[in-house]
């Protein structure tokens, strides 16, 4: 096992595990931060973050990454790029296997987030890659004046969209319900929105191509009649799952995989906190995972004086 035993390791580095990471090392804990991507998680795929308070014109979701890092460095937190394989706990510590090694610590904090839902329909992994994506800031380029369509109903689906007009011919948002979901705003914003089509009632049954993506099947969910239609794109946007798989039992989850914690951010284990994505809560954004963020180091904190 790990020789050296850190006060605090933070597990991803999104907004709660930056925010965690920050109030732990200024409270001048021995924190290590754990990281299989860029810091910053989802938001640095953000085109533009409108309702985070401070940046009254937006602030795009890389350079919020950016900074965040960056104030977490200043006050000393150690950031590894090391994907989280399994966490186990002996005796009073908890231990982290990484792709790399074992880190050990005397409070966890998990901060993983959630990761993009994938439809499971046939051709999607297949043409991931290739056609099918997830991600619009990341793609968006491949696709300049293209056909594509959009899969989803809620905020990421919208947000997306808005964004992929600024480079394809046209867009067809596929919605499974005749009603959207997302916040008003964005609503107005993409009815209004020339470029972008809606087709309700409606559901993904295949992608199909030869190297790249040329068209979907769709099927109306009233009236069970599959059509297909040209494409050269395919954006997911169907909702998220929590990246809790690496916990294996240790600690209790609800039915969809969330952790269960209480409003100080402690899980069923002493020493063991969570924030942000992936924790069962009502609103999954950037300013509650922030939040939870600094309650869950805060909490961390008083664990660890009462253990001393």
């Amino acid at each position: 096992m790990a020789e050296k035993v850190y006060d605090v390791i933070i597990l991803g580095g999104g907004p709660a595990g930056l925010t965690a990471g920050l109030y732990a090392s200024r409270g001048r804990l021995n924190t290590l931060l754990i990281e299989a991507g860029l810091p910053g998680g989802q938001m640095t795929t953000t085109d533009l973050i409108e309702n985070y308070p401070g940046f009254p014109q937006g602030v795009p979701g890389e350079q919020l990454s950016r900074l965040m890092e960056e104030q977490t460095r200043r006050f000393g937190l150690e950031i590894v790029n090391e994907e989280i394989l399994e966490m186990k706990i002996h005796g009073v510590h908890k231990h982290v296997r990484t792709s790399r090694t074992t880190h050990a610590c005397k409070a966890l904090i998990i901060c993983t987030g959630a990761e993009y839902r994938k439809l499971g329909v046939p051709g999607e992994k297949e043409f991931a890659g290739r056609g099918v994506s997830y991600c619009a800031t990341c793609d968006a380029a491949f696709f300049r004046d293209s056909r594509i369509v959009v899969v989803g109903g809620g905020d990421s689906a919208l947000t997306e969209a808005l964004f992929l007009t600024k480079f394809v011919r046209e867009l067809t948002i596929i919605h499974r319900r005749d009603a959207l979901r997302a916040t008003k705003i964005y609503q107005e914003r993409a009815l209004s929105n020339p470029r972008i089509k809606f087709l309700w009632n409606s559901v993904v049954h295949e992608i199909r191509g030869e190297q790249i993506v040329k068209s979907i099947l769709v099927k109306n969910v009233r009236t069970g009649k599959i059509t297909e239609h040209d494409t050269e794109g395919v954006f997911m946007f169907v909702g998220v799952s929590p990246r809790t798989q690496f916990l294996n039992g240790l600690i209790q989850l609800d039915p969809g995989g969330y952790v269960i914690t209480n409003a100080d951010c402690e899980t069923s284990v002493r020493g063991i906190f969570a924030a942000g994505d992936c924790t069962r809560k009502l609103l999954r954004q950037i300013v509650t995972a922030v939040g939870d963020g600094a309650t869950a180091a805060f909490a961390a904190e008083k664990y660890l004086e009462q253990k001393e």
